[in-house]
Parts: C-alpha cells; structure tokens; sequence
C-alpha cells in the first residue's frame, strides 16, 4: 500500500509547481532552440528574441525575490508590522521583469567571455537561457517555502478578480499607468526592431596606400614628395544600407591658416552608383599643385548625390585627409669661376 501513497505524494508535488515558472522555463528553452534552428536577421527568430531578451530572465528573478503576493500579505495582517507588503502585485511584477532583464542581459554578455563561449547570438541565447531556468527554479522553492496564504499565484480565477475588482482592491491608477508605459516600451522596440526608418544604414569612407609589395594599407602615406609628383591614393566608399546609392567624391587640395582653409583647389570628382550592403574603390593619382616647401592637406570628400558648390568639409557625409609637404628644389651647385 505504500506505492500508491509515494505516487500520489509526487503527483501532488507536480500539481503546487508554479504554472508561471513552469511556463517561462519552457518558453526559455523554446527561445534558444528557436534562435538557433531560425536563418539570422529573419523577422521569426527576432520574434523570439524579444521575451528571451527582455522579459524571461527578469521575471525568473522577481520571482525569487518576491515569492509573495501584496494582495494576500495584506489580507492576512495582524499586526502593523504584518501589514507591510511582503510581496508585489501582479502589474509591477511585470514593469519588474521587463526592467531586470535589461539589467540581466548586459552581465550575461559580459560573463560569457569568462565561460570560454564566444559572442555570437547561439551563445547569447544559450546564456539567457541558462540563466532563465535557473532563476525559475530558485523561484519555485521560493514560492513552496513561502506560506499558501501569502504565496504569489497565477490562475484564471486569480485573474478575473483582479480585473473584477472582487478582491478588496481592483485595478489601481499606478497599476494603470505602469501597465500602459510596459506596453508603450515594448511596442517601440518592436517596431523600431522590425520597421526600421528608411534612411537607415550608413555611409564609410576609407583611405588606402600602396606598399612595394602591392599590399594596401590604411594611413600610410608619404610625408613629402617632389615637386610635380603625384600620389597613388586608393578610395573606397562602402554602402551600409539596403538599398543602391549615388555618391560622388571630390579630392580637394587645401592650404590651411590658423586652422582655416585659405585656399582649394579640386583634384578628382568621382562619381559612383554603390548597391546596398557592397563597396566600391578605385585607385588615382593625386599631384599637389603648392609651392616647394608649402605643407598641404589632401582631403577627401564623400557626398550622396552632387555636392554643394564650394563644398567644404563640413558639408560632406564622410571625410578623411592626410598631410603632405613638397619638397624644395635642391639648389643647383655654383660653377666655379675660370681661372686667369
């Protein structure tokens, strides 16, 4: 007769597990198989994303340090240290757990470089997902060790006395208002997620020098070159967008004063249609006009479209420079006088 009553006994167990830990346990381990069966940058894996980011973790760990509910602490108070809340209701639960997993998902990064996993959205996933269910299970004893008359619980009928107003309280304003700025926040993420704003991605230029070996390097251009020589300067322009854009590039010498531009003159103006998420470069000859012993900068403009007249600088979407001096003419030794 023993048998039936230890069956009984675990079936009882298995019935005061907490449905809402249950269900964020399972829905964590959803996440990461889903994050890691779904292509990336697909609108389904985003989806998912969302609850493992920026719900599970924080509402595993309220959880854990509320195990209680504020509508039943209170109900059972009998002294005025009782009547302290030792619990929180079910809508600041929420505004909880959508504060401590943004709080959570930072310091799981960071730790995962110190568990030998590298950063990549699997593991990102991984660690979320580890750290979910074993906040939930801490929950759980939390809530069984918590006494039944004060313990925190989700069912139907909880829920509809809540709305109904039929336990003594009903919705308050905070509630409301929390209810609507949890709601408010997480749309605009969503949305900011998946209907980016149309001028999104971004612009890069970048300079490029070549070495004996053929090799290109960023930066490393000559200090000084004579007069009427000209310096190989490779240009690439990269489109960070979606879609193909028009660009032109202007290759201005300028004399700088006081750290004014007091004259320019324009070298090269390429024009280049870039597809969205491709580079595009070119290499050209750039021959300082100044005069032997003048330092001048040799910058370099990018624009989208055709570039304002006497376009400066400031004017462009991405600009990089280098220096450059010309040398003196060496002087042409004296010839000596002849002799009497």
């Amino acid at each position: 007769m023993s048998h039936p009553t230890s069956t009984e006994t675990r079936f009882g167990r298995l019935r005061w597990y907490p449905l809402d830990l249950a269900l964020v346990s399972l829905a964590a381990a959803l996440s990461y198989l889903a994050v890691t069966s779904f292509d990336p940058e697909t609108a389904p894996r985003l989806l998912v994303t969302f609850p493992l980011a920026l719900f599970l973790p924080g509402y595993a760990l309220v959880s854990v340090l509320f195990p209680a509910g504020e509508r039943a602490a209170r109900q059972t108070a009998t002294t005025p240290t009782d009547r302290r809340p030792r619990g929180i209701d079910t809508v600041e639960r929420l505004g909880l757990a959508v504060a401590l997993s943004l709080a959570l998902g930072p310091i799981t990064v960071i730790a995962l470089p110190f568990a030998g996993w590298e950063l990549e959205a699997a593991s990102v996933a991984g660690g979320l997902a580890v750290v979910t269910i074993g906040l939930a299970q801490l929950g759980v004893v939390r809530r069984l060790r918590t006494p039944a008359a004060v313990r925190f619980t989700v069912s139907i009928r909880t829920i509809r006395e809540r709305l109904g107003g039929t336990d003594g309280r009903g919705v308050t304003v905070s509630s409301v208002v929390l209810g609507i700025a949890i709601a408010l926040a997480v749309g605009l993420l969503v949305a900011a997620f998946l209907f980016p704003a149309s001028a999104g991605g971004y612009d890069q230029l970048s300079l490029y020098s070549e070495t004996e070996d053929g090799d290109l390097v960023a930066g490393e251009f000559p200090d000084e070159v004579a007069p009427g020589e000209s310096v190989p300067v490779t240009i690439e322009v990269e489109n960070g967008g979606d879609e193909t854009r028009e660009y032109t590039v202007v290759v201005q010498e300028q004399a700088i004063e006081g750290g004014e531009i007091v004259d320019s003159t324009d070298h090269e103006r390429i024009e280049t249609a870039v597809p969205g998420g491709e580079t595009d470069d070119g290499t050209y000859p750039v021959a300082p006009t100044a005069e032997p012993g003048e330092t001048v900068r040799i910058s370099v403009l990018l624009f989208e479209g055709d570039p304002p007249i006497g376009a400066t600088n400031e004017d462009a979407l991405e600009e990089t420079y280098f220096w450059v001096t010309v040398a003196e003419e060496p002087e042409e030794p004296e010839e000596p006088e002849p002799a009497d």
